[in-house]
């Protein structure tokens, strides 16, 4: 897992995947800042930056996190009958507070997560909707107490080493590094009808610009500015970097569920969030005490990966590896064939930051 990476599709290049890295880094920064930082041309960033995305390879999009504004997030495993597994799976993934929808289990097993922005919105989806459809044989809703590794895509540490230092110091950064945190801020964020309208664009384009993100909100640029700035550094909102992982060569994806000691439970999460092969990682509650994404290039690297990496990890008791069958929908994202799918409707469509 910790050879150099190198694209591995013919359509994803060296400087594409220079690109998605000082993306990773700072998601809104200008092509001309990117430009300088990887000693490319802007309209060659520009260009490249607009293929990937028509490709479906990246996109940038803005993610709320219910926990600053005090509600709590929920990882869901339904068993479901032959047949419905496909349309509950569809129908999940086109609601905003799900995310992450994926089958299991060879296609009988729906894994999700609940990021509801009230608690009426959760309780209606896991305590009515889901139970009462007829295809859900059983529900598994384990909460969410610690996250280890997640947020913007610069936290999965795969594409480190795509650039030198020198390179990631001239780009800085956009934001605080992911740090190990309460999931539910004590002190929760109230938005305001300008801060919503601020983070509807983002959800459509996480690099829209100033302008049109002061136009959505009928506020003035610098009024924009300071809002969207408040909603970073409270961790309302971050600018989330998806990557189509096949595209890059990352064709094996899996559910870990891990058992581990409760004194192990912290140095377990902290080892899994430095491995290149961990997107995310967290406590949670129920019958296993850590849940983990995996991301390898074949189904081999996967058991080396589980076997010799995590295997060993002291504190470990049990561990079920559930590869992914089919990806429905990322972050924020929906997918088809392995690529992400741009949302229909204009917004998506506003101009980006250049």
């Amino acid at each position: 897992m910790a050879r150099p990476f190198m694209a591995e599709s013919a359509a994803v290049q060296p400087d594409d995947v220079r690109i998605m890295r000082a993306l990773q880094i700072a998601p809104r920064a200008s092509f001309a800042s990117i430009a300088a930082a990887l000693g490319l041309t802007e309209g060659a960033v520009s260009r490249r930056y607009r293929r990937l995305r028509a490709d479906g390879v990246i996109r940038v999009t803005g993610v709320v996190d219910p926990g600053a504004l005090g509600q709590s997030k929920w990882l869901v495993r339904l068993r479901c009958r032959p047949g419905g597994v496909t349309a509950i799976a569809e129908a999940l993934a086109q609601r905003d507070d799900v995310s992450w929808v994926a089958l299991t289990a060879a296609g009988s097993e729906i894994t999700c997560a609940v990021r509801s922005r009230t608690r009426e919105q959760r309780d209606d989806l896991l305590g009515q909707r889901l139970p009462r459809t007829a295809a859900v044989i059983d529900i598994n809703a384990s909460a969410m107490l610690r996250q280890f590794v997640g947020g913007r895509g610069h936290y999965w540490a795969a594409l480190h080493g795509t650039l030198t230092p020198e390179q990631e110091s001239m780009l800085g950064n956009e934001g605080p590094p992911f740090t190990e945190s309460p999931v539910v801020a004590r002190d929760p964020v109230h938005l305001t009808p300008e801060d919503e309208k601020i983070l509807d664009l983002l959800a459509a384009d996480g690099r829209a610009g100033l302008v049109d993100l002061a136009e959505a909100a009928d506020l003035t640029p610098g009024r924009a500015s300071r809002r969207l700035r408040a909603l970073l550094q409270r961790r309302v909102v971050h600018i989330d970097v998806e990557i189509a992982a096949a595209a890059l060569g990352y064709h094996a994806q899996a559910n870990l569920w891990l058992l581990v000691h409760p004194s192990a439970v912290k140095s377990v999460g902290r080892t899994l969030a430095r491995e290149p092969g961990i997107a995310f990682a967290a406590a949670v509650s129920g019958p296993h005490n850590i849940h983990a994404v995996a991301n390898c290039r074949d189904l081999d690297e996967l058991f080396e990966f589980t076997t010799d990496r995590i295997g060993a990890l002291p504190g470990l008791q049990t561990m079920e590896v559930s590869p992914l069958h089919h990806q429905v929908k990322q972050v924020g994202t929906l997918l088809s064939g392995g690529r992400l799918v741009e949302p229909r409707g204009g917004r998506a469509r506003r101009r980006s930051r250049t």
